[in-house]
């Protein structure tokens, strides 16, 4: 059996800071979440809240309630919220304590490792608790330079990026594996962040922990064990940032690690700043197309949009504007679907036709 979670979010659910939580409650194959802490949000529907549809996942005002209202309590206390800052608030410090003094083990995304800190080991060691640090990476010399075996793999690699930071690169990719599942494809995902970690991607690092010196020869030997280990028909890699963002280097160590034969993008069309630098502008789709483009021996075959403050009918007139603009297939996953992924992924590599595909279709959306 799963072993049960509980999420904190305290203020950020449903935002782009809350997105560990927000894709753990969307998706995860590790644990039963039975719960997210968020007072602003107390007594709603979890499912309800982020996407329209009931899950019977509560969102709770505390970590108290929880203790007084779930029973048996839960196994494990995960942090949910993805601060710029990445470090913990006196308060949330004093919450996970608690959790530790009810026998939960802590999952923490942080880059403030809770397995350093000499009174959350003492607390651990106190109520027989673990903590796990999801982005704590192996010391250096288990670590993977890149060493070029990655251009010998024949199998269709796609990463999926994005114009900025929490824009559903994640997402977008759980989806489109699902999809590519049902049709009969083996897939292999490659988690990039500790958030795809968490919710139980069986490969993958969270590179933005990792020395600069090693973050495309990780990258790459991820791939490489999926390779090896599945011989999948299809290997989804997932994006980080973007590749014009000023403040992140993922994208460029993603696509150096990768090598990816084709580029899915994903775009907020009403984002008018980079989402942790406000002085910033967004890129336009079209100028971080032709950087991915110019800067990888790639092509982006698709755009999926991230609807966030739009309107069903703006989500529409976007991609009708796109496709005619750009020339390749535009949607929204978590409204329309992967049809048109799918569709533009068959015709950019025909050989996955022949492979382990029982499903002869013309999608459309």
């Amino acid at each position: 059996m799963k072993k049960t979670a509980i999420i904190y979010c305290e203020g950020n659910f449903g935002t782009m800071d809350g997105k560990t939580a927000n894709g753990l409650i969307r998706n995860s194959k590790n644990y039963l979440i039975v719960g997210v802490i968020d007072s602003s949000k107390a007594t709603l529907d979890s499912g309800e809240y982020l996407e329209g549809e009931k899950n019977n996942i509560p969102i709770f005002a505390s970590l108290e309630q929880v203790i007084e209202n779930v029973s048996p309590l839960p196994d494990l206390f995960i942090y949910g919220i993805a601060p710029a800052e990445a470090f913990l608030k006196k308060v949330e410090r004093n919450i996970i304590l608690k959790a530790m003094e009810n026998g939960m083990d802590i999952i923490n995304p942080l880059h403030e490792f809770f397995t350093q800190d000499e009174e959350f080991i003492e607390y651990a060691a106190q109520y027989g608790v673990t903590i796990h640090d999801v982005r704590k990476p192996q010391p250096n010399k288990d670590l993977h330079l890149f060493s070029g075996r990655i251009l010998d793999i024949t199998t269709p690699i796609i990463a999926v990026l994005g114009t900025d930071s929490a824009v559903g690169k994640r997402t977008t990719s759980v989806i489109l594996e699902a999809a590519l599942i049902s049709m009969g494809f083996t897939v292999s995902f490659v988690a990039t962040g500790q958030t795809g970690i968490i919710q139980g991607a069986k490969y993958g690092v969270a590179i933005d922990a990792i020395p600069l010196q090693f973050m495309i020869g990780e990258i790459e030997n991820e791939i490489m064990k999926a390779y090896e280990n599945e011989r999948p028909d299809i290997i989804i890699v997932e994006g980080q940032g973007a590749l014009s963002h000023p403040g992140y280097v993922s994208s460029c160590g993603i696509l150096r690690g990768s090598r990816p034969g084709a580029v899915i993008i994903q775009h907020p069309p009403k984002r008018q700043q980079l989402g942790d630098f406000n002085f910033m502008k967004m890129p336009t789709i079209e100028s971080e197309i032709e950087l991915i483009e110019r800067f990888s021996d790639t092509k982006v075959i698709a755009v999926t949009i991230n609807h966030e403050n739009m309107t069903d009918s703006e989500v529409h007139n976007v991609i009708v504007e796109y496709e005619d603009q750009l020339k390749i297939p535009t949607t929204d996953v978590l409204l329309h679907g992967c049809d048109k992924l799918i569709t533009s992924i068959l015709e950019t590599f025909p050989e996955l036709k022949k492979r382990n595909n029982p499903i002869e279709k013309v999608y459309v959306n």
